[in-house]
């Protein structure tokens, strides 16, 4: 547990890993998430596969040079195989196989080319929700992705309670009035809805921009006014101290390619510009549990009860949350 917060690095949940045109088919990639070491591979099949990643026999690293057979994955060590359950289904010079050569199997679903892995404490937390299906991903009158990545010396809480943070839109993101926002909650979701106003060289901007949060691994943010984009935002834990943060662009296609193109690249760099604004305070801040809120600084302590949902009891401490 990380000195930092008063609760798991480590929500439940859908997290991203990897894109999905990173899986080669037959590929093989070695991960570091939730502090551990995990191993993606691509059977013959498509399906992506998520396992423990180290061989129960000797402790090879199967996403360091182990190969896909079929749909299981080949220990590079003594060629022990492992089939998507995590069971190991052959060892090339032995006739039995040990009852205990298993490897932890982890949830997979890949949409919206991403694959995501849901993080439990352990096999018994089943997944109880699904990533969305985003109606833009390939649609012929949205740009392709654009992708842009940091790693964050923070937690992924507080990554999403800065969507109901609306007072430091006006002095961390130059924000001209404090968002007009209506939250609506539902199970492991919730939406933001807010209209904003921020000066610019060309005058003061208007705007809608609509928040939907999948639990603490992934968000959209669909912005409308002069442009219409979405960010699809992907936070996942590395270990006790920083984020994997990937940020995926989309705009909505002009009539001209030329200026979809500078709309684009404009509307990437402003919410790259803002991101990492807030990262220079997520990595310095301190979490509060009791934090000293006021009139207008936003929900807040509706959203910290929604968050329990995501933490076991047992990683909590007393009233963290």
């Amino acid at each position: 547990m990380s000195s930092r917060f008063p609760f798991t690095a480590n929500p439940i949940g859908w997290f991203m890993v990897a894109y999905s045109d990173e899986l080669k088919p037959a590929g093989v990639m070695p991960l570091h998430y939730f502090g551990r070491e995990l191993v993606l591979f691509r059977g013959q099949d498509g399906a992506a596969r998520v396992l423990d990643a180290h061989c129960p026999h000797l402790g090879a690293h199967l996403g360091h040079g182990g190969c896909v057979i079929e749909n299981s994955i080949t220990c590079p060590f003594h060629g022990w195989r492992f089939d998507g359950s995590g069971s190991c289904v052959g060892i090339p010079y032995a006739k039995k196989i040990p009852p205990a050569a298993m490897l932890r199997r982890w949830a997979v679903c890949e949409k919206n080319g991403m694959i995501f892995v849901h993080h439990a404490p352990d096999e018994s937390y089943a997944p109880t929700w699904d990533i969305p299906v985003l109606a833009e991903h390939e649609s012929q009158a949205w740009t392709g992705y654009m992708r842009r990545r940091w790693r964050v010396r923070t937690n992924v809480h507080e990554i999403i309670e800065n969507a109901f943070d609306v007072a430091h839109f006006c002095f961390v993101h130059g924000a001209i009035r404090l968002p007009e926002s209506k939250v609506t909650m539902n199970g492991p979701s919730f939406q933001v809805s807010s209209r904003t106003a921020f000066d610019t060289p060309a005058g003061v901007m208007e705007g809608d921009i609509d928040i939907d949060t999948f639990g603490f691994g992934m968000f959209t943010a669909r912005y409308r006014g002069l442009i219409e984009g979405i960010i699809i935002a992907a936070l996942t834990p590395i270990d006790d101290e920083f984020v994997d943060v990937r940020f995926t662009f989309t705009v909505k296609r002009l009539p001209d390619e030329a200026a979809t193109a500078f709309v684009a690249q404009q509307f990437m760099e402003d919410a790259c510009r803002q991101l990492e604004q807030d990262i220079a305070v997520w990595e310095h801040k301190k979490f509060l549990p009791r934090p000293l809120l006021c009139e207008g600084d936003g929900p807040i302590g509706l959203f910290r009860k929604w968050a329990r949902q995501f933490y076991p009891v047992a990683t909590l401490r007393a009233r963290a949350i």
